[in-house]
């Protein structure tokens, strides 16, 4: 990974070439595709159209917009992409940390996506890697879409808040452990679920664990928990770890402050 390049996208054929990769990945229909346009006006009012390229090809990117609450200025990461054949590598982490370094150069504090809960390697990711955390849910929020990956569930969604100057980040960025915290909950997700999402004979059953997540994600959250850390076995099983976050980074109100 280390022959890799990133930084900020130049020029409308690197952008083009987001929308390539990003039908590439998703295989989404043209209806749902995020335009070219999209891109454009990303760069134009704020927000980050970062690029991996590997010998001047395109094989990664991530898109934020620039998002107001309460007052208080954060972007929201609306994709992240890498292409298959150069995952499992950091890159998109690098992707990632790129995006922070931005941000905090430009005085924002906050970068926040959404993610679905029944992935397990971008669950560990945001998690584990990065230091986010999870206090929302969203149900169906794209709606039913046309990607294979979502295998005709309901587009639930975590939202992931990244408090990039958090005590919380600064820590795993300097030991590459997130802190420790007292576990009240935890949410399973099995390794079965993409082999059940991908065939129709078994679908019921990845939506039986979804359904059955999304009550207890909905509940641990009414109570005040937040997703603090993430779990994968070696049969590829994972699981969400829900604890109280012990600092008081938010925008729901006018004060933050750790």
């Amino acid at each position: 990974m280390s022959a890799i390049v990133i930084r900020r996208c130049q020029g409308r054929d690197e952008l083009r070439a987001c929308v390539a990769l990003q039908k590439e990945i998703w295989n989404f229909s043209d209806a749902e595709l995020v335009p070219l346009r999209m891109f454009v006006v990303a760069e134009k009012v704020g927000g980050q159209v970062m690029g991996a390229f590997d010998g001047g090809e395109m094989v990664g990117f991530a898109l934020s917009v620039p998002g107001t609450r309460s007052g208080h200025i954060y972007l929201h990461s609306h994709m992240l992409a890498v292409r298959k054949d150069h995952r499992n590598g950091g890159l998109g982490r690098r992707l990632k940390l790129l995006q922070r370094e931005d941000a905090l150069a430009r005085g924002i504090e906050l970068i926040e996506w959404t993610f679905d809960p029944l992935e397990i390697k971008n669950a560990y990711l945001n998690i584990e890697k990065l230091g986010a955390i999870a206090r929302r849910y969203n149900i169906n929020q794209y709606g039913i879409t046309s990607s294979p990956l979502q295998g005709g569930l309901p587009s639930d969604r975590l939202i992931a808040e990244w408090w990039l100057k958090s005590k919380r980040v600064e820590a795993l960025l300097a030991t590459g452990k997130n802190p420790v915290f007292t576990q009240q909950a935890a949410i399973e997700v099995p390794a079965q679920i993409y082999e059940w999402k991908s065939e129709a004979e078994t679908r019921n059953q990845a939506q039986q664990v979804q359904e059955r997540n999304r009550e207890q994600f909905l509940q641990a959250f009414d109570s005040g928990l937040a997703v603090l850390g993430y779990e994968r076995d070696s049969e590829g099983n994972g699981k969400f770890l829900l604890g109280e976050w012990d600092e008081k980074w938010s925008y729901a109100s006018e004060e933050v402050s750790t």
